[in-house]
């Protein structure tokens, strides 16, 4: 009888290092660890090694980070993905990529299950699965967290019982996730909202009151939407990210502090550090509002919100993303130029843009010499603009007045 395979998305820690033993003993499963680098702190061999430790029959590990940032943070950066107007999506945009990494792998593993290392709780577990059931609707996903019951005392005896190598005496408050796009923190101190969160759980970017005194100027040069240099320097889209990141970290920019509307109903407080994307979305911002039409502009937005939305529901394989992909493409192929951001006590503030594409025109927009704007139709244009609003004031609230009787003919 051939045992069956399942293939665990495989970090690392406490959880997943626990779940490698419990899958086969608990499922008669044998266990595929699978871990992908979007960004994330990570010795891929050292993690390996520690997979095959706790039981696993096979580990894969993957650098994703150049794919990462051309398939998945691309997109969302061109459609200015914020969810809910203030999240970059950092966590929500990694899941799906995952989550094809591990459906290639059990493709090719012949397995018949996937498993995570999420709660019930939380909005991963949405996403891994629905990037499953819409890549590989055949494979079943198994969720050891929702089923096991254990505490982390309890896990952790589980795991020295067995002999795992865990680190056991590491106790930190907080849950983090990093990648390129950003770092999330939760957890401890940070679940009572009306608390500021303590500089201890911070990782990726100063306290503002302790950044520079003097503010950097960082001049960003985009090709068709995306950033392919900074202050003259050419670099790959991950190369960019993780340069913006420590440059505009180091000044105190892109901390927040989100109360969050979760997939599965909850309220979350949520802290985040996205350091490059708060730039490189206020930078691309910028560059849009110079060369795109208003009209575009303001249905692009209604695209950009339900763009966000879908990614943080998990939805980043659906047919609505792709439509949605389908109007945004078009709209970058002018937000080419150049951006001036500067970066100064947890600030970034856009100084300056062009671009050959530029809509704005001084000789139209200029109150001095060289006016080319003819002020004499402007008359015109505002009585035809305005004469729906002209007209329905006349009539008042009571409508128009009745025509007049007019007396019969004669005899």
């Amino acid at each position: 009888m051939v045992t069956p395979k399942v293939v665990l998305a495989y970090s690392g820690g406490l959880d997943t290092s626990v779940a490698i033993p419990w899958l086969k003993e608990s499922k008669g499963f044998d266990v595929v660890a699978v871990t992908v680098d979007v960004g994330q702190p990570v010795d891929l061999g050292r993690v390996r090694t520690k997979a095959l430790a706790s039981g696993a029959v096979g580990a894969y590990v993957a650098d994703a980070r150049r794919e990462f940032a051309e398939e998945f943070l691309a997109p969302a950066l061109k459609a200015n993905a914020l969810y809910e107007g203030v999240y970059p999506l950092s966590t929500a945009l990694a899941r799906p990529l995952i989550g094809r990494h591990l459906v290639t792998v059990a493709r090719n593993e012949g397995a018949s299950h996937i498993a995570h290392g999420c709660t019930g709780k939380g909005n991963d577990q949405v996403r891994f699965e629905l990037a499953t059931a819409s890549l590989a609707p055949e494979l079943q996903v198994v969720a050891p967290v929702r089923e096991w019951k254990m505490t982390r005392e309890d896990e952790i005896a589980y795991a020295h019982d067995r002999g795992i190598p865990v680190d056991a005496t590491k106790k930190s408050p907080y849950s983090t996730d990093e990648n390129l796009w950003g770092r999330s923190v939760e957890c401890g101190i940070l679940e009572d909202p009306a608390i500021e969160p303590p500089e201890e759980a911070y990782g990726w970017t100063v306290s503002p009151a302790a950044a520079p005194d003097t503010p950097v100027y960082v001049r960003l040069t985009f090709e068709h939407g995306l950033p392919v240099s900074a202050d003259g320097t050419p670099m790959a889209f991950h190369e960019m990210v993780a340069h913006l990141n420590r440059l505009a970290g180091a000044h105190g920019v892109g901390r927040i502090d989100h109360l969050e509307s979760r997939v599965v109903g909850i309220k979350s407080r949520e802290v985040y550090e996205c350091p490059a994307a708060t730039l490189l979305i206020r930078a691309h911002q910028a560059l849009e509002a110079l060369v795109l039409p208003r009209d575009v502009l303001d249905f692009k937005r209604v695209v950009e919100q339900r763009y966000a939305q879908l990614i943080y529901d998990g939805l980043w394989f659906a047919p609505l993303r792709s439509a949605l992909d389908g109007f945004i493409e078009p709209t970058q192929e002018r937000v080419s130029g150049e951006v001036a951001v500067k970066l100064f006590k947890g600030s970034a503030t856009v100084t300056g843009r062009r671009s050959p594409f530029a809509l704005y025109q001084h000789a139209l927009a200029t109150y001095s010499t060289g006016d080319a704007f003819r002020q004499e139709m402007s008359e015109g244009f505002i009585y035809v603009w305005g004469l729906p609003a002209r007209t329905w004031s006349a009539l008042g609230a009571t409508g128009a007045a009745p025509p007049a009787k007019v007396a019969p003919p004669a005899p």
